[in-house]
């Protein structure tokens, strides 16, 4: 089967910068009418860039994903914008910060797990009601390596994380037989401006990549295929599933 979103509505959270605008760009380059929520970058012109003056529409729509009223008003919209449907969802909004646990600052961990978690929750809830009246849905989480596995000073976004993999599957059990598929990727150690202290720092970076059999860190680009995947009626017997995407690091 082709991987083909032609005639797709999508929305990707997080969508104007490092994975999300990555994979926005995938999803209208298979042919998808894609909106893309954005918080401090300028959006109307990352969906200019996107676009690129060829196929499908792609709007901006302004949402900090920490409020629930703006998620509200930004999905509202984003239905407004697209004639009412959304085929497929990428949560994509996310952020990380570095503390050790027994001095994390707990503004810092709420945060984190409002905008990781909580965001992603409550997104997929809005949506999904309107997947569910229309008996359709793809809907893929982002998940982390550090959904199964627990690095240190980052003990906030693993909570979000883990907790990413538990609730896509709790979703996917529900939705499942009502025509909505939920899945979630977990990316490794991916080059965004998230990761980007610790490829500046050599020993760091050298460490990490020992534990890589592919021997190289991975790019938004490595995330595509997946996506893809995950998005297009190809993967109609996929769900509920967290796919690693990290080199082969939960290997060793």
């Amino acid at each position: 089967m082709t991987i083909d979103l032609i005639g797709k509505r999508a929305l990707v959270t997080g969508g104007s910068r490092g994975i999300g605008r990555r994979l926005a760009q995938a999803l209208h380059d298979a042919g998808a009418e894609v909106t893309i929520f954005y918080n401090s970058t300028d959006g109307e012109i990352v969906a200019q860039e996107l676009r690129n003056g060829v196929g499908a529409a792609v709007h901006a729509v302004q949402c900090n994903v920490e409020k629930r009223e703006d998620i509200q008003k930004a999905v509202q919209k984003t239905l407004e914008l697209m004639d009412g449907r959304i085929d497929i969802l990428i949560n994509a909004a996310g952020i990380n910060r570095r503390y050790y646990l027994d001095e994390f600052p707990m503004e810092e961990w709420d945060k984190v797990i409002n905008i990781n978690l909580n965001a992603a929750v409550y997104c997929t809830q809005l949506v999904g009601r309107v997947m569910l009246e229309h008996g359709y849905g793809k809907i893929i989480n982002l998940a982390s390596m550090n959904s199964f596995v627990a690095a240190q000073r980052v003990g906030a976004y693993v909570a979000s994380k883990g907790a990413i993999a538990q609730i896509t599957k709790a979703f996917a059990n529900e939705w499942g037989s009502r025509g909505i598929r939920v899945n979630a990727i977990a990316p490794g150690y991916i080059r965004t401006d998230m990761t980007q202290a610790l490829q500046q720092d050599e020993k760091s970076y050298q460490d990490i990549l020992k534990k890589i059999p592919l021997e190289r860190w991975g790019t938004p680009d490595d995330l595509v295929g997946p996506v893809l995947l995950l998005a297009s009626d190809a993967s109609d017997y996929v769900n509920g599933i967290v796919m690693p995407i990290d080199g082969g690091y939960l290997t060793r």
